[in-house]
């Protein structure tokens, strides 16, 4: 019998990523743990292995396709003794309504690396583009199950179980965000406009009593501009279209999420950092020496960013009730302080994370960094070494950014926004005296962490960046 296979989850967001690669050709024999294709996702490019043995009947999606649905058909096997010719005409024969129905299902995802080769309901079939004649007088609706908006007249696409679910809600489907393929309504943006309290179904109006005026119809709410809205403000040819890759978009998403639904505010601190520097400059010139085919190199090398992760880890160690998260029915308090960074990379950024930062040595902080970015800059992290943490830091100081306001990254409830050191003039004992400043802004989700909690952390942060003698103890 053919074995599908589809497009895996590789990560619990994941909807879609991009067949970078093929590492196996249609005739080619494979093995369980046989490496056979490259799925780029939004943060990273990873290698994903076959789970079943057999031979490459059919490549469905050939490499180089971009926004692969999860769980559409990407390959068929024949199996053992069975003949690829016929695998190949007899996989992937699963009903467009049926394969619809899995984009909104909530799926256990096979493990991280490796393929879904469920039996072939597992395959997407394209939906035809031929539209349904309706009835006379009825507006035609398409195959992708289109919804016409009562006020604008726009047909609205969304999926039978986001449909079903706006209907229990009474959430209005034609006003809700659609981030489906080509705009389409899928569960997670109902749940999104929801849990938001937005999109809400006008109720039936009231028959006017005999005479009375008829109210006035409510304004619309503001929508965004349109694609062509916005390229008709430019000259034609004066700029070029760069299409988003699936990083961007997640990027996009994932702030508007943030800044939309998460009540921001902000503290900003001065930290001076003569005794940082003068510490980190001990520390670094009594590292030990190591071979390596360049030559004699430090088995480490501390920078003040390295010592901005561990003060913030000692700091939510020392001021618990701020290393939380915010949930809808309760407060996740952590027990371990796990510092993501925010790495710039190449179309965007992602935030690798230091797990157990507070129980670490600067040393191993530093090269567990140093591994993580360079890694992160080659998308080649792993989905566990990206997502999660308890809270983050932001560092501009390189580019000679005073200080700035981050957004939180959920689900944190705290983000520190580290700006240059720089000398500058500072009283003490009633004398002007020059030392090396550094300013911070922490960004708190004020469901979670109150103002003078956020207070408190950051005090706990200037403190131990002031007086570092204590990260070593």
């Amino acid at each position: 019998m053919p074995i599908n296979i589809t497009m895996p989850a590789l990560s619990p967001t994941m909807e879609e990523g991009n067949l970078s690669k093929w590492l196996v050709k249609e005739g080619d024999k494979v093995s369980p743990g046989d490496v056979i294709a490259e799925i780029e996702t939004d943060k990273a490019t990873m290698e994903v292995e076959a789970v079943d043995e057999g031979t490459v009947a059919k490549l469905v999606v050939p490499a180089g396709t971009e926004g692969v649905k999860v769980n559409a058909l990407i390959a068929i096997l024949a199996g053992e003794g069975e003949d690829a010719g016929a695998a190949a005409k007899g996989g992937g024969d699963a009903a467009p309504a049926k394969a619809d129905a899995k984009q909104d299902k909530a799926s256990i995802s096979p493990p991280v690396g490796e393929m879904s080769t469920k039996s072939t309901e597992g395959g997407a079939v394209p939906p035809t583009s031929q539209s349904v004649a309706p009835p006379s007088g009825l507006p035609a609706i398409s195959p992708t199950r289109g919804e016409i908006s009562q006020s604008s007249g726009e047909r609205t696409f969304a999926s039978p179980l986001a449909r079903r679910i706006a209907k229990d809600a009474g959430v209005d489907v034609s006003a809700v965000s659609g981030t489906g393929p080509h705009g389409r309504v899928v569960k997670a943006d109902v749940e999104a406009a929801i849990a938001g309290g937005g999109a809400k179904a006008a109720p039936a109006a009231k028959a006017a009593p005999a005479g009375a005026p008829a109210p006035a119809a409510p304004a619309p709410a503001p929508k965004a501009m349109s694609d062509e809205q916005v390229l008709k403000l430019f000259a034609e040819g004066s700029y070029e279209l760069v299409p988003h890759d699936n990083m961007r978009k997640t990027i996009a998403r994932r702030l508007v999420e943030a800044k939309t639904t998460i009540p921001h505010f902000y503290l900003t601190l001065d930290c001076e950092l003569d005794a940082l520097l003068a510490l980190r400059t001990q520390i670094n010139a009594a590292a030990p020496m190591k071979k390596t085919d360049k030559g004699e190199v430090p088995v480490y090398k501390l920078s003040v960013n390295d010592m901005v992760i561990k003060a913030m880890a000692m700091a939510l160690m020392a001021v618990p009730d701020a290393n939380a998260s915010w949930t809808e029915s309760a407060m996740a308090k952590h027990k371990h302080a796990d510092v993501g960074v925010a790495v710039s990379i190449p179309g965007g950024l992602i935030t690798p994370i230091i797990r157990h930062a507070d129980e670490k040595t600067l040393s191993t902080i530093s090269n567990e960094m140093k591994d993580l970015a360079s890694r992160a800059r080659s998308r080649k992290l792993k989905p566990e070494e990206y997502q999660g943490g308890t809270t983050a830091v932001s560092n501009l100081g390189m580019f000679g950014i005073k200080d700035f306001a981050a957004v939180i990254n959920p689900p944190h409830a705290t983000i520190l926004a580290v700006g240059a050191g720089e000398q500058r003039p500072v009283v003490k004992n009633g004398e002007i005296k020059i030392a090396n400043v550094m300013s911070v802004t922490l960004s708190t989700d004020h469901r979670a962490v109150d103002g003078a909690l956020g207070a408190e952390l950051l005090v706990a942060f200037k403190r131990m960046i002031e007086n570092p003698m204590g990260m070593l103890v």
